[in-house]
């Protein structure tokens, strides 16, 4: 994976920085199931790797006090890690893997069964287990799955930790490490997940506030939110129409959720609807639909709540969070309202992790990862529906006036297929147009060109004030990238 870094957060567009493969990407294990890395053989060797990890020592410290489990008394205690997955026909193979692995290991298990990547991190912190494992591939398609993992504190593992777990994984030193037929753990299912989750959604949206009246669509993408989602929407009074809730194994993403807005936005012309959710696989991430069927992304959306909170000196340090994917439309309009914009690497993780290092409470991506921490520990995409809906009720405006709070600079992304990860770098073609691009924009544009943390690609993102120039840069970069990476 490269990306361009400067210091421990911020991007500049001039610098490269390697590193070298892994076992985890910028969000997990991530592949094809049934196929290395994704096989149940390694999916069994992480949930032993992680029980034996946070059974001795955890990631982060396990919280004290009142509600906290008890500790066994003149022995190692058993530690309890909750699983959750969402709907893939493979969730059911890895999930069987993952707890056996762990219990193997003298831990407990804790099943969820389908749940949102964030309802994972919500019970994971909130039943004081040592750690959360989803199985998830996120807005990838069904063939394709993936493992994350929540510390007890409910954040994403830093890389340190996860370098931990590739290790027991790869040296072969967790077959010594199990405990004898006595200590092994057991499995249990949690019947009211989906419940508990729904409850602390609904917590989340203002009191004072109702949905009454407002006619929503919400695309589940036949994913982990299929019940959720729905329910809390009409649960605070709206009228739902619910479209990629027939979840198969096979369907999840598949024409429908955040990466295909344009079927929400059929629906909600369809049902006269005042707004369209989007939700990805795992819900970790919404792109939402104005009532006259427009697409409105991440950064659109952190636009609308962070000038207002600026407005009510609510947004802590004035600062919000993006990444180098965000557009200059958003950064404009934050500092014209009084704030600041610090672009963390692309990667919802690493916008948490530069979120808790400054001591910041918001920030997100354009894809619609965005990240409340007084209610959430990563991306959750109904939390961040509930938000734009409080702003839409006080101040009774539809979305397409809301948002108006940002004028977007024209923008292309281009993904480029690769059969070679080489350094880019070592592109002289690539370098140079590079160098091209960035001189042809001059201070009203941008270039970013990375290798995708999940998928065998090069993300090529060039921004600018005028659109041809733009194309043209963007085109250049890219056909210079698959002529030298063997790309199509």
């Amino acid at each position: 994976m490269i990306e361009r870094a400067r210091g421990k957060g911020a991007l500049s567009p001039h610098e490269l920085v390697e590193t070298p493969p892994r076992l985890f990407g910028t969000d997990g294990v991530r592949g094809v199931a049934n196929e290395p890395p994704m096989t149940v053989e390694t999916a069994a060797a992480i949930g032993m790797a992680v029980a034996h990890l946070f059974r001795h020592g955890g990631a982060s410290p396990r919280p004290k006090g009142r509600g906290a489990p008890p500790r066994s008394q003149g022995r190692t205690r058993r530690g309890r890690i909750v699983i959750g997955k969402d709907t893939r026909l493979s969730g059911y193979m890895f999930e069987t893997a993952i707890a056996a692995g762990i219990c193997s290991m003298g831990a407990d298990v804790w099943l969820c069964g389908p749940l949102p990547t964030p309802g994972i991190a919500h019970l994971t912190a909130s039943m004081r287990a040592d750690a959360g494992v989803v199985i998830s591939a996120s807005h990838n398609p069904f063939q394709d799955n993936g493992i994350k993992i929540f510390a007890a504190d409910g954040f994403k593992l830093p890389d340190a930790r996860e370098h931990a777990i590739e290790r027991l994984v790869a040296d072969g030193s967790l077959a010594r490490l199990r405990p004898g037929p006595g200590e092994v753990g057991k499995a249990h299912r949690i019947d009211d997940a989906r419940g508990r989750y729904v409850a602390f959604l609904k917590s989340t949206f203002p009191r004072d506030l109702t949905l009454e009246g407002l006619r929503i669509v919400v695309d589940c993408a036949h994913g982990a939110a299929y019940r959720t989602a729905p329910t809390v929407f009409e649960e605070l009074g709206a009228t739902v129409f619910a479209i990629g809730d027939r979840p198969d194994g096979r369907n999840i993403n598949r024409g429908v959720g955040a990466l295909h807005p344009d079927y929400a936005a059929r629906a909600l012309r369809t049902h006269e609807a005042h707004l369209g959710v989007a939700l990805d696989g795992d819900a970790d991430r919404a792109i939402f639909i104005d009532e006259r069927g427009d697409v409105v992304d991440g950064d659109e959306v952190m636009a609308i709540l962070a000038t207002r909170m600026l407005r009510a000196r609510t947004l802590k340090r004035r600062t919000l969070v993006a990444t180098s994917m965000s557009n200059l439309g958003l950064e404009r309009a934050i500092v014209e309202a009084g704030g600041r914009l610090v672009r963390a690497p692309v990667g919802d993780r690493y916008v948490v992790e530069e979120m808790r290092r400054g001591g910041y409470a918001m920030g997100g991506e354009q894809s619609g990862h965005l990240v409340f921490l007084e209610h959430s520990t990563t991306g959750d995409g109904v939390v961040a529906a509930l938000k734009l809906l409080a702003v839409m009720v006080r101040e009774r405006k539809p979305l397409s006036e809301l948002r108006g709070a940002m004028r977007r600079y024209p923008q292309v992304l281009l993904n480029v297929a690769v059969r070679e990860r080489k350094p880019i770098a070592s592109l002289p073609e690539v370098q140079r147009a590079i160098l091209r691009a960035e001189a042809r924009l001059g201070f009203d544009g941008r270039v970013f060109v990375r290798y995708s943390g999940t998928e065998p690609k090069v993300r090529v993102m060039v921004e600018g004030a005028r659109v041809r120039l733009v194309r043209d840069c963007a085109a250049a970069i890219a056909g210079a990238l698959a002529r030298a990476c063997g790309g199509s």
